[in-house]
């Protein structure tokens, strides 16, 4: 048997680099890092609040006053 060589692309990401060759090619790779950095840090943000509110509501309660236990602040009632 002989092997053969696929032409398929892989699974993973695949990064094409670039020499900007004027300002335009800077600008563009400027976008996209900013554009790649602004989704990483929307995708952290949204996973700090998923985690953190309910304890920041809870904290924000205790000290507040009057004080209330903790059994007041998660009771529904």
């Amino acid at each position: 048997m002989s092997s053969r060589i696929s032409l398929k692309p892989g699974k993973g990401k695949v990064k094409k680099l670039q020499a900007p060759d004027d300002d335009e090619g800077s600008l563009a790779a400027a976008s996209k890092f900013v554009k790649e950095w602004s989704t990483w840090t929307m995708k952290k943000a949204k996973v700090i609040t998923h985690y953190g509110f309910i304890p920041m509501i809870i904290i924000i309660g205790m000290n507040s006053e009057p004080k209330p236990s903790l059994s007041q602040l998660l009771s529904p009632v």
